[in-house]
């Protein structure tokens, strides 16, 4: 079993702190963004982890070295411009031969890849996409209208939407519908896939889901698992 990391993002949305820091190696608990996903590898039973990496590249090399510690080979694999996030996957084609993760490294969760693997081999299609229900609060009053009429109002409505975590499994056929060179996104992706009417499998993960690609958001995720730490009390601190 392999899984890629997607480490090669500039991390525009989290300066200051990504001028030092990629968002991979941001501090979560006692550790960081990427030792979580590597945890979370290496207990689903992947073996081989290629990073792709770009300005940080050294960096992340320097943290994560061989990947030993987690029990897992590191490869790495430089991009030498932006690629979008599934043109890096290219690169690698001839070397993911079979069902493999792919994730954003901006992504904490608590979600348990064993049981994405199981669902994606018992489903059709070569990508299942992992989605988790998020609730977006409108704060303001709604209306709906036709030929200028009102025909409806919702004060201050609350819709809950389920959006694409950053992380996937896949099988190589999926690479029928990547193109070979250049940059390539997961929206561009799935349109093409839904337009040629492949199968797209949705795994809905309920648990913990932090995307920490915003500031707000990394603040959030730190938060969150203090309290839980802290909640676990001599537990956590026995490990």
């Amino acid at each position: 079993m392999k899984a890629v990391i997607q480490a090669g993002g500039r991390g525009t949305r989290l300066a200051p702190y990504s001028t030092v820091l990629p968002k991979a190696l941001m501090p979560i608990g006692k550790g960081t963004v990427v030792d979580n996903l590597l945890d979370q590898f290496a207990a689903a039973g992947v073996r081989e982890v290629v990073i792709t990496v770009s300005s940080f590249g050294p960096l992340i090399r320097s943290y994560c070295g061989d990947g030993s510690r987690w029990g897992v080979t590191i490869d790495y694999v430089g991009e030498d411009e932006p690629l979008g996030t599934i043109g890096p996957l290219s690169a690698l084609r001839d070397r993911l031969d079979g069902p493999f993760f792919v994730s954003n490294s901006d992504v904490y969760t608590d979600l348990d890849l064993t049981r994405v693997l199981e669902f994606h081999d018992a489903s059709p299609g070569p990508l299942t996409v992992v989605l988790t229900p998020q609730t977006v609060n409108i704060p303001y009053g709604v209306i709906t209208h036709d030929g200028g009429r009102v025909v409806g109002f919702q004060e201050k409505p609350t819709e809950v939407f389920h959006v694409s975590t950053g992380i996937y499994c896949m099988s190589p056929e999926v690479f029928d519908h990547i193109p070979a060179t250049g940059a390539f996104g997961f929206d561009q992706l799935m349109a093409v896939m839904l337009e040629k009417g492949r199968p797209i499998n949705a795994y809905e993960h309920d648990g913990r889901w932090v995307d920490i690609g915003r500031i707000e958001d990394l603040r959030r995720a730190q938060t969150q698992l203090t309290t839980m730490m802290d909640g676990m009390g001599d537990d956590v601190a026995d490990l």
